[in-house]
């Protein structure tokens, strides 16, 4: 005796119009929960205005000066933006790597293996230094070839110069690691962003005489500020910048010690309590 299976039809979805106000209505209040409690996404829709005015503001601040040479200010510009890139890549060297085992969801094994977590931020300090010296060679020989700069004018203290920004970089890189493994997916903007909330006090593009009392007096704990002072006065002939190169490596310690403190705390807290639920889901 043959089963007669019933066919059941699909309910017929009704076209919606797209004035309906329902719908978008449902799509607003959908987006306005998710920022109610979110304080990254807040930070998002005011951070990269403020963080562009800042930094072309102080620009501008330091080219209305009579005193600027144009000539050498062209050379400290191309020289900081080389040296900023070698900042940026080295955090995202440590960041990215974390970021692409969430994303893969293998973040979990990585953490039953044979290997511990520290072994993984090293290992991503030797493919950060690789990263860095590929992007910054194309760079750097686009910038002799197309622009007649040549990053090799600061001499020997380029190798300071360059070890002082990359050791940042790695404990920003270790920091925002930590932030993510501890607040979730909802941090991730952290791994793009933060390394720019420290650019209007790094003196990347202008002295850091031109920023106002508050802001200079922050740039003092900044690593970065001292390299890129040090920079401008290699390239103005006032020899090897000692004193700044000082300050960096010793902040660069601090930063780099309390990185690892926090990551490390992080994961004491992962092994009692878990990761976020929110953590690549």
């Amino acid at each position: 005796m043959s089963e007669i299976s019933e066919s059941r039809e699909l309910p017929i979805r009704r076209p919606v119009s797209l004035l309906a106000i329902r719908p978008l209505a449902g799509i607003l209040l959908r987006q306005l929960y998710l920022y109610r409690r979110s304080l990254p996404r807040w930070m998002e829709i005011f951070y990269w205005p403020l963080l562009d005015l800042l930094v072309w503001g102080f620009l501008t601040l330091y080219l209305k000066q009579g005193t600027v040479h144009m000539a050498g200010t062209a050379q400290a510009l191309l020289g900081g933006l080389l040296l900023w890139d070698m900042l940026y890549r080295s955090q995202q060297g440590i960041s990215v790597v974390f970021l692409e085992e969430i994303w893969s969801r293998n973040l979990y094994n990585m953490m039953v293996a044979p290997v511990t977590p520290f072994h993984i931020i090293f290992g991503a300090m030797l493919t950060g230094i690789l990263k860095v010296s590929l992007s910054s060679g194309v760079a750097v020989f686009l910038a002799w070839s197309l622009f007649s700069y040549s990053l090799f004018s600061l001499g020997l203290s380029l190798v300071p110069f360059v070890l002082g920004l990359v050791v940042m970089g790695w404990a920003l890189g270790i920091m925002t690691t930590a932030l993510i493994l501890r607040f979730g997916q909802e941090a991730e903007v952290l791994a793009w962003g933060v390394i720019f909330l420290f650019q209007p006090v790094s003196a990347v593009f202008n002295p850091v005489s031109v920023l106002p009392a508050g802001f200079r007096q922050v740039a003092f704990f900044v690593p970065a500020s001292h390299v890129f002072e040090g920079m401008r006065a290699v390239l103005s002939g006032k020899g090897f910048p000692w004193h700044d190169l000082g300050w960096a490596f010793l902040i660069d310690a601090v930063y780099f010690a309390g990185a690892l403190y926090l990551f490390h705390r992080v994961l004491e807290r992962a092994r009692r309590t878990g990761f976020s639920l929110k953590l690549g889901s």
